[in-house]
């Protein structure tokens, strides 16, 4: 059974930076691209950030183009993605999730998604 496991949100002012860790278990991990997604209140999940299986291929919504970098780990089956100059718009749950292809589209990963990581940016 594939299982996802968040971590590393928290409170950052604006300007700051953190990194978010998603560790999977119960898949073969280097045959899945890994995909990030966001949701605030009164919305649905939005795309961040995608990895492919190898690592060549990285997508990223124009928000946070230049400011997030999704890498990946194969060692202890770990993705990561680190934010730097977060900006109160960036606050949200971020969830991770694993699927055969990069999507912009939730419904289109196969999942499962993790149980989500709150991250809130504020001064």
């Amino acid at each position: 059974q594939v299982h996802l496991v968040e971590s590393g949100g928290g409170l950052v002012q604006p300007g700051g930076s953190l990194r978010l860790a998603c560790t999977a278990t119960g898949v073969t991990f280097s045959t899945y691209a890994m995909g990030w997604f966001r949701q605030s209140p009164g919305t649905g999940r939005l795309f961040v950030a995608a990895i492919a299986w190898n690592g060549d291929i990285r997508r990223y919504a124009d928000s946070v183009a230049g400011r997030f970098t999704s890498f990946r780990t194969y060692g202890n089956s770990t993705a990561f993605l680190e934010m730097d100059s977060l900006k109160p718009e960036d606050t949200g749950v971020y969830y991770c999730t694993v699927g055969e292809r990069i999507d912009y589209v939730p419904a289109s990963w196969e999942g499962p998604w993790g149980q989500g990581t709150q991250v809130t940016v504020s001064s």
